[in-house]
């Protein structure tokens, strides 16, 4: 008889590294691919959060390595890619997930320094992450899959808040992602983009105390009248980490409540 079609997202034997994996969407992620059998090694800043994300992941029967370092600093995110890779069996599956708005400034009063700090915090680290482990994908000849965390402000504009580096950012890394795809998909290598809109992890959190005419003004946008919790990416994740996806590549997958759609 053929598989189950529940087969085909199952992980087992897989490895896969998740930047700012211990909170909010990288968590969950996180937490989803240990269900589905994968061993998952966390990279993040904050030591207590990594190790609390680590002992949930144990508990669910699954290994977990974490790494303590700030990606969006060029040398620590080498460090990281160098300490996951020289794990045995290398990695399977790389998630980029490190992002964020700050700070929150107009176009005409954004520094230099703030410019460059936005693109380091949304972007560079993802290009230097994926040529670290991407190149190890490569050289071992098995293939793997790349999953970049986007944004719905990379395809529009933000209504009530400013930083539009943010926005520059994220349709950067959309555009990074189907070039990835293109170059790299003779060895085998899937990747794609996962672009939320507006999901109340901690810093969406205090952004509705900083600022909740732009939070109500964007629920008020969206068809199905609420933010998304954490853990609804996380089927969306595991399906693009997993076999199940293994004819799709270069894609950007909205997951928004339907605010892009009207």
């Amino acid at each position: 008889m053929p598989a189950s079609i529940f087969d085909d997202f199952k992980l087992t034997g897989q490895r896969a590294l998740i930047t700012g994996g211990s909170r909010g969407l990288g968590r969950e992620i996180a937490l989803a691919y240990a269900d589905a059998g994968a061993e998952i090694v966390l990279v993040g800043r904050g030591e207590d959060s990594l190790k609390e994300t680590a002992a949930e992941i144990e508990a669910r029967g699954a290994s977990a390595q974490i790494i303590i370092a700030d990606v969006t600093v060029p040398d620590e995110c080498k460090r990281a890619a160098q300490e996951a890779l020289a794990l045995p069996g290398g990695i399977d599956i790389l998630v980029n997930n490190v992002g964020g708005r700050k700070p929150n400034t107009k176009i005409e009063e954004t520094s230099d320094d703030e410019w460059r700090e936005g693109f380091a915090l949304n972007v560079d680290h993802c290009f230097l992450m994926t040529r670290l482990i991407g190149e190890a994908m490569i050289e071992r000849g098995k293939g793997g899959r790349i999953i970049n965390m986007g944004s719905i402000s990379g395809m529009i504009i933000n209504q009530g808040v400013a930083g539009r580096h943010y926005e520059a950012g994220k349709a950067a890394i959309i555009h990074f992602t189907k070039a990835l795809a293109v170059d790299w998909a003779p060895h085998n290598i899937n990747a794609n983009c996962i672009s939320p809109g507006l999901f109340m992890t901690e810093p969406n959190q205090a952004w509705t105390k900083k600022a909740p005419e732009a939070i109500e003004k964007f629920v008020s946008c969206t068809p199905m009248g609420r933010a998304g919790n954490p853990r609804e990416i996380a089927g969306l994740a595991l399906y693009l980490a997993s076999p199940a996806s293994s004819y799709v590549t270069g894609s950007n997958f909205v997951i928004d409540g339907g605010y892009t759609a009207w």
